[in-house]
C-alpha cells in the first residue's frame, strides 16, 4: 500500500519497522509497528479488536476508531512527520486504502527502574521516593503532592532528532507570568540535534552559561521540587533524566537540605551553619596556610611555628608549590574513585590517599601539615555537595593568590568573588539574596532555620504573585 510506503520510505532500515496488511469490514489498509518500543499486548488487543470487527461493514478510520478501537487511546493525524514521531515513541499506526490520514494508536512501552532513594541526596528523615527516568512517572510523583488545579504542566518536545519530552511545571497561582514566559520562550528557541538529559537544559536556562556557580537548582526529589514550586519557582522535568531543573535559583539553596525541614529547627540551624563553616573552611584554609607560611609567618603560635619549621626542612618544593601539588593529589584521587567501580572506589580513595601521603611524606617531598590541611579542606568540600566543583577550582585559584600576594592577595580576591556573585541576576532574582541586597524577612531560612509555623508569607527574594502563604 502507497499509505504505509510513504511512511517506510522514511526510514534508512525499513526493516526495523513491522508493516502487515489488515482487512476489517469493507476496510484493506495496513498496520505500521516498531517491534522494539511498542508493547506487545496493546498491538495484540488491536489485532484482536480488528479481527472481532470484521465482520462489520466499517468504511473509514473515524468507524475504525469509534466501533473497533473505542477502548484504546487514539488521534487522527494528517502529519506524517508528527505520525512518524509518534510511531518512534511506541505507538501503533494504522492506515486505510485511499486516505491519507492516520490512526495513531498509544502502544507506548518503556522499561524503567523502580521509584528508590536517590543516591545523591540521601535523608536519615523525610520521603525516600526519588525522580527516576520516566516522564509520567515523575509528574505523577509531582501531582500527588500537589492535588490542586492550579498545578499547571505545559508539555513540548525538544531536539530535532530525539524529540525529548519536556514537561514545565509550576503553580499558576503563585507562579510569576513574566518568569514562567520567558522560561517558555527560551526552550521553544532551543534549535539542537538532540537533549539526552536535562543537563542539556542549563546552558539554555543561564543568565551566565560561562559562569563559574550554577544559576539552576538541581533536584532528585519530589519533596524538594515540590517545596520548591510553592514558592513560586518553575520545574522542568526532562524524558530519560532523573534530575529535575528548578528557576529560578538562590545561592543559598545550595546550603538548604531536605531533610532541614524535617527536624528540630535548633538542630537543623546547628548544621546549617556548619556547612557555611565548612565552605570557608574549604575555599580559604590552604590558601590561608600558604600565605602565612610564605608571608605572614609572625602570626604563626611560637610552638606550631616550631613543629611547622621541623616539618618542612629540607623539602624540595616552595610552600606553594607543595600545597597545589598535594590539592592536585587529592583531586586526582577523589576523581578517580568516583569512576571506579563502586565495590573498589571507596577502597582505593581510601589506600590511595593513606600510601601516597605516607609514603610521600616519608620520601621528603611534601609536609605532614601540607597533608592534613588538604585533607581537612578536601572533607569540608563534602559538607555542601552542589558546590565541590565551584569550591575545587575556587580553592586552587584563592591559594595561588595567596601564595604570590599573602593575606592581600587573598583579601583582594574574596573580595573579587562576592563582587561577582553579588552582581548575578536571573529571572528578576538576586543570586546572592537574601544577603545582598539584604531582605530580612527571608533570613529566617537563609542561615537559620527557624520554626515552620513562622513562614507565614513566601520568600520576598524570587519573584511571585501570591506572597501568603499561611493564614
Amino acid at each position: 500500500m502507497k499509505e504505509a510506503e510513504r511512511i517506510l520510505e522514511r526510514f534508512e532500515t525499513p526493516e526495523s519497522v513491522v508493516s502487515r496488511e489488515i482487512k476489517c469490514g469493507a476496510v484493506r489498509g495496513a498496520l505500521i509497528v516498531h517491534p522494539d518500543l511498542s508493547e506487545g499486548e496493546t498491538v495484540r488487543a488491536v489485532m484482536f479488536a480488528l479481527e472481532r470487527d470484521g465482520s462489520r461493514s466499517l468504511k473509514t478510520l473515524e468507524e475504525l476508531e469509534r466501533y473497533a478501537l473505542f477502548e484504546c487511546e487514539t488521534s487522527i493525524s494528517e502529519n506524517i512527520d508528527e505520525c512518524i514521531e509518534n510511531l518512534l515513541s511506541g505507538d501503533v499506526l494504522l492506515c486505510v486504502e485511499g486516505d491519507e490520514r492516520y490512526l495513531v494508536v498509544n502502544a507506548r512501552s518503556y522499561t524503567t527502574r523502580s521509584i528508590m532513594e536517590p543516591p545523591t541526596e540521601t535523608v536519615m528523615r523525610g520521603p525516600r521516593e526519588g525522580f527516576i527516568e520516566d516522564l509520567k512517572t515523575n509528574l505523577s510523583l509531582l501531582e500527588r503532592r500537589l492535588k490542586s488545579p492550579d498545578f499547571a504542566v505545559v508539555k513540548t518536545t525538544v531536539g530535532r532528532r530525539t524529540k525529548t519530552g519536556v514537561a514545565i511545571c509550576y503553580i499558576a497561582s503563585v507562579a510569576e507570568p513574566s518568569v514562567v514566559k520567558k522560561i517558555k520562550k527560551r526552550i521553544e528557541k532551543i534549535d539542537v540535534d538532540g537533549i539526552v538529559d536535562s543537563h542539556y537544559l542549563v546552558p539554555y536556562l543561564e543568565e551566565n552559561p560561562l559562569s563559574l556557580f550554577s544559576q539552576v537548582g538541581l533536584s532528585e526529589k519530589p519533596d524538594v521540587v515540590a517545596a520548591k514550586l510553592l514558592e513560586g519557582r518553575v520545574a522542568l522535568i526532562v524524558d530519560g533524566s532523573p534530575i529535575v531543573v528548578t528557576v529560578p535559583f538562590l545561592m543559598i539553596e545550595d546550603f538548604q537540605a531536605g531533610e532541614d525541614y524535617y527536624q528540630r529547627s535548633t538542630f537543623a540551624t546547628f548544621v546549617r551553619l556548619l556547612r557555611y563553616l565548612g565552605l570557608m573552611l574549604a575555599a580559604l584554609l590552604p590558601a590561608l596556610y600558604v600565605a602565612l607560611q610564605n608571608f605572614h609567618y609572625t602570626l604563626i603560635p611560637v610552638r606550631f611555628m616550631i613543629t611547622l619549621m621541623a616539618a618542612v626542612k629540607g623539602l624540595p618544593l616552595s610552600p606553594l608549590a607543595e600545597t597545589l601539588f598535594v590539592l592536585l593529589l587529592f583531586e586526582i584521587i577523589r576523581e578517580a574513585s568516583v569512576r571506579m567501580p563502586r565495590a573498589v572506589g571507596m577502597a582505593m580513595s581510601i589506600v590511595g590517599a593513606l600510601v601516597l601521603g605516607e609514603t610521600a611524606v616519608n620520601a621528603g617531598l611534601i609536609s605532614s601539615p601540607a597533608v592534613m590541611v588538604t585533607a581537612l579542606s578536601s572533607i569540608a568540600l563534602f559538607t555542601v555537595p552542589n558546590l565541590i566543583g565551584t569550591t575545587s577550582v575556587l580553592r586552587i585559584l584563592y591559594t595561588v593568590a595567596g601564595g604570590l600576594c599573602g593575606l592581600f592577595g587573598l583579601i583582594l580576591s574574596v573580595l573579587f568573588t562576592l563582587h561577582y556573585v553579588c552582581s548575578m541576576n536571573a529571572y528578576d532574582t538576586p543570586y546572592l539574596a537574601p544577603f545582598a541586597p539584604l531582605v530580612y524577612s527571608d533570613f529566617k531560612d537563609a542561615i537559620e532555620r527557624a520554626p515552620l509555623q513562622s513562614f507565614k508569607k513566601r520568600p520576598k527574594s524570587l519573584p511571585n504573585i501570591n506572597p501568603t502563604r499561611m493564614g
